[in-house]
């Protein structure tokens, strides 16, 4: 970057009379001037990471930051009477919707930093996600408007928009190039759809809501919109550098899919090179074995695509027929490599008239990766035991990580001055040398013990100025924030919430330690028995915070509209992590990282990344409970029944609030909905949150009791500080770089 030059700008910029929007574009504005050109495609070899989502949140900070001009912006503004805090008010571009695209943003931050050329494509959505309201206790879905702030980040290349064909319809796939500022400057290229009013739907909202056959065909086009849009780009890029001779179109080009979303780039891809290039099919295949790379986030049947055949061909005909060329050739493979057809079945990418999308990704793909060492071993042993017996070289684990840049040199800086005090600063450019934390002194924790003060007070801050509710500070601060989903138990820890209320109530718990549960969380929104958490959750806090006898020992608050900026200040002040998802169900969590990476110890499961945690800060230095994968098979395999788990006071008195006119639901039956789900659904308690729930809650009071002992507490959290470099994802992205990408 122009340093000096972009300092003198600001020095001279002019900013009388200008409102907070005018002048975050125009400063914005003046860093994009300066900070030179973004690296092209195709030059050499780069890799293109292809997702759904990409969850950059606010970029006006970490820009400047990674530019190395954010500490000298706050002093100019400051001279002229600003202060950098204003810029707040600047919302986030919510292009995500939780941790899949989160980990996107990190991972181009990371090969920024690390000067590797990957490169981000995915929709430029008009609202994103929405914008969270809580009204009567319920979620309430608002249009997120991101781009009334202006989009100074992004450069519009109307030069190289193209046409994206579908069956019934025409539409314009517009480039906008943000940069991914660090030692190299990549980009991420996010796609608007232009045309007609159902041409421009396309890219309206991540996500629309697939409950009736046209939600599910409007999702199938925005899949096809940018991966095909992308797989263009690059085809076409490589063809005016290099020409026509695509054997050697893997040696300039690695496509990462980042889970079933893009898959469908595979079977354009082939379409492509044998109808407009005019290569054999089985050349064309070929290629794309050597080019296509797979990420699998999750094994949870919603998120394994599968489309049926009529919407596929209804809107893209061709890429139909080429799927099915696939499957057959795919079948024949595996008839030569002597699988049964019982086996051949199971792996088969067309069946029973759908497309299995996971399938296909995983029969093309040079590479299929896992996101902790525990899901990768569920995907090699269940969800893909066959594929993995057939191809056991393709299988392979890639930890997942969140950039230490945004979620500790920027949300904490006064930790990572403390870091620099003790051991240096050399971690920021290698964060394996925070390890050298380790053998900490007292002064040190004390050091610690301050800095977490400070990020308590101003989260604590924050959320009465955002939520209306006052927090002391020297409550001790539980964290759940992520999406709302069952499997991530938002709700065995409202039970547990109750438990401990009804505890300092009778007596039982009268030493407690005052707490406070946050939980931060969104709801698809047509995922009922979510929002109905949701509306539960609320409920549980009204009635804990009014109550005069409890509130002064316990409180509840649901954050509305949790994103990324939020993220920030909730990561950075809160002094337990509670990952308590069911054990094999969480893939790895990124959230767990950011935590430990800002001294919270983790309060879970044996579940995706938590093990990993654990084994690197230490069991003693971190809480963990509840069901292992293996015990959980076991369970179920015995006969589970809820019902017993009841039959103890404590669970029985938090439980039936749902029925007991406890809590009420505005007469719509939900709660009674989700206490029959419970306990006489077809599959009662399949998430097993009252099976753990009564290991949870002794966990939460232990953590209340060893809280007592201030300065024995930091040193465990100050311990996971220490080892969470692991967690870095400039380590995620130097194994894809090494062992999948080769770059």
């Amino acid at each position: 970057m122009e340093k000096t030059l972009f300092l003198h700008d600001l020095e001279e910029l002019d900013i009388q009379n200008k409102d907070v929007i005018t002048l975050y574009n125009e400063i914005s504005a003046l860093a994009m001037k300066h900070a030179g050109n973004m690296d092209e495609f195709g030059g050499y070899k780069c890799a293109y990471y292809l997702s759904m989502e990409f969850l950059i949140g606010r970029s006006f900070y970490n820009n400047l930051m990674e530019l190395g001009v954010l500490e000298e912006t706050k002093k100019i503004l400051a001279l002229k009477g600003i202060d950098i805090n204003v810029f707040e008010e600047i919302e986030d571009a919510a292009l995500g919707n939780g941790g899949l695209g989160r980990l996107a943003a990190c991972f181009l931050d990371s090969a920024a930093g690390l000067g590797l050329p990957l490169h981000g494509f995915g929709i430029r959505y008009k609202y994103g996600l929405f914008k969270q309201a809580v009204e009567n206790g319920c979620q309430v879905e608002l249009p997120d408007d991101w781009q009334r702030f202006g989009d100074p980040w992004s450069v519009r290349r109307d030069s190289e928009k193209r046409v994206i064909e579908y069956a019934d319809m025409r539409v314009y796939a517009v480039p906008y190039d943000m940069p991914v500022f660090g030692e190299k400057t990549n980009r991420l290229r996010l796609y608007q759809a232009e045309g007609d009013a159902g041409a421009e739907k396309i890219s309206e909202y991540l996500y629309p809501a697939d409950d009736t056959d046209e939600g599910k065909i409007l999702r199938l086009r925005q899949e096809y919109f940018f991966s095909a849009a992308a797989v263009a780009d690059l085809v076409e890029c490589y063809v005016k550098r290099h020409g026509k001779n695509f054997e050697k179109f893997p040696e300039y080009n690695v496509i990462q899919l980042n889970d079933t979303h893009p898959v469908i780039a595979v079977a354009e891809f082939i379409r492509l090179l044998t109808t407009e290039y005019r290569k054999k099919f089985t050349d064309a295949l070929n290629i794309a074995k050597r080019t296509f790379a797979y990420t699998n986030h999750t094994i949870l049947p919603e998120a394994l695509e599968c489309w049926k055949e009529e919407y596929v061909r209804k809107i893209l005909p061709d890429i139909a027929e080429i799927m099915i060329k696939i499957s057959v050739f795919a079948s024949r493979e595996y008839q030569s490599l002597g699988c049964t057809k019982e086996q051949a079945l199971e792996m088969a990418i067309f069946k029973g008239g759908k497309f299995y999308m996971a399938n296909l990704a995983v029969y093309v793909a040079k590479n299929v990766n896992g996101v902790a060492g525990l899901h990768t071993e569920i995907l090699k042993n269940r969800l893909f035991a066959t594929a993995h017996k057939t191809y056991p070289q393709k299988f392979m684990n890639k930890t997942n990580g969140v950039t230490h840049r945004r979620w500790l040199e920027l949300c904490n800086k006064e930790l990572a001055e403390l870091i620099d005090k003790t051991i240096g600063n050399g971690w920021r450019k290698d964060i394996s040398l925070l390890s050298n934390l380790n053998g900490f002194t007292e002064n040190t924790v004390n050091g610690f013990i301050e800095v977490k003060k400070i990020k308590k007070r101003q989260l604590l801050k924050y959320i009465a100025e955002k939520e209306g509710m006052e927090i002391p500070e020297n409550f001790l601060v539980f964290a759940q924030v992520k999406r709302l989903h069952e499997y991530k138990r938002q709700l065995m820890t409202a039970f547990a919430i109750l438990e401990l209320y009804y505890g300092i109530k009778s007596g039982k718990l009268s030493n407690l330690h005052p707490c406070v549960f946050i939980f931060g969380a969104k709801s698809a929104p047509s995922y009922k028995r979510a929002k109905t958490i949701i509306r539960f959750i609320n409920a549980i806090a009204d009635k804990i915070n009014s109550d005069a006898l409890t509130n002064g020992r316990l409180k509840v608050v649901f954050v509305r509209n949790y994103n990324v900026s939020y993220a920030e200040k909730i990561v950075a002040g809160a002094d337990v992590s509670l990952q308590v998802s069911t054990a094999g169900l969480e893939a790895s969590g990124t959230g767990n990282m950011k935590f430990m990476m800002n001294g919270a110890v983790t309060c879970g499961t044996m579940d995706g990344a938590n093990i990993e945690i654990v084994e690197r800060a230490g069991l003693e230095n971190n809480y963990i409970f509840g069901a292992t994968v293996e015990e959980l098979a076991n369970i179920k395999k015995a006969g589970y029944n809820p019902a017993v788990c009841v039959s103890d006071p404590a669970h029985k008195q938090a439980v039936e609030t749902l029925t007991d006119g406890t809590f009420s639901d505005g007469g719509s039956g939900e709660f009674k909905e989700l206490y029959e789900c419970l306990l006489h659904g077809e599959n009662p308690d399949g998430y097993f949150v009252l099976h753990d729930l009564g290991s949870y809650v002794q966990t939460l009071i232990s953590i209340c009791n060893d809280y007592v002992n201030n300065k024995k507490f930091a040193e465990k959290q100050l311990i996971n500080v220490a080892n969470s470099a692991y967690f870095s994802s400039d380590r995620t992205i130097k194994e894809y770089a090494e062992h999948i990408w080769k770059i």
